[in-house]
């Protein structure tokens, strides 16, 4: 990140205005209560939203030029096999957002989403939103382990080498079982600094956003040369 400090907070500041207006569309639409939801999805697809900065610690690497422009069109002989990673992604997270309201459908009955203020104490404060915490928790960290196992490296591999979509996934698990409970340390990282940068209302994740995109990157490449 301090090789390209511009552009890496660039990034990192359009990730955060994209944020803010996401938020704001729930909350204008009165489904303020979903943010802490999409919050938790946005992990999942977290590692295709940071494709630019991958592209952008190639160059790097490679000792070539890096323009803005070169990180918001990334050119990849992989285009369509970064789009079929994305596409699982996104079905991950479409999954999570169906668990999640399956689980309030479960607990609290056909009722209307409460905005966030009504539902946080009735998450935090009832024996059913407890019960339905924990359960969403155990069900969302199973969710989040699987993707992280298949998306750990996939995607700045598939920058990083002209292979396709399984072969990444392959490998992406295969480090994963490998270097487990590093992997699980880091995973707890990313998950921790995420959560800091959103309960800061997503202005640290400007400059945490750009970190963990390189630092992907630099574990991508020291991952797939022990192997």
């Amino acid at each position: 990140m301090r090789k390209a400090p511009a552009i890496s907070l660039t990034y990192g500041f359009v990730f955060l205005l994209a944020s803010i207006l996401l938020v704001a569309v729930l909350f204008a639409a009165g489904l303020s209560a979903v943010v802490p939801v999409m919050a938790a999805g946005f992990l999942l697809v977290g590692p295709m939203l940071a494709v630019g900065l991958y592209e952008a610690s190639r160059r790097l690497e490679a000792g070539l030029p890096v323009q803005l422009s070169d990180v918001v069109f990334v050119s990849s002989r992989n285009i369509s096999q970064l789009a079929l990673v994305g596409a699982m992604l996104a079905g991950a997270m479409l999954i999570w957002l169906q668990v999640a309201g399956w689980l309030f459908a479960l607990f609290f009955g056909p009722i209307g989403i409460p905005p966030l203020s009504e539902f946080a104490p009735m998450l935090l404060l009832t024996p059913r939103g407890l019960a339905m915490l924990v359960t969403g928790t155990i069900a969302g960290g199973a969710i989040a382990f699987a993707v992280f196992s298949i998306s750990a490296i996939s995607v700045p591999l598939l920058l990083a080498r002209d292979i396709d979509a399984v072969t990444a996934v392959i490998a992406s698990v295969r480090a994963v079982r490998r270097n487990f409970w590093t992997m699980l340390l880091w995973a707890w990282i990313v998950a921790l600094l995420t959560a800091f940068g959103i309960a800061t209302w997503f202005l640290a994740l400007a400059v945490i956003f750009p970190l963990l995109g390189h630092a992907t990157w630099h574990a991508q490449r020291a991952l797939t040369s022990e192997a």
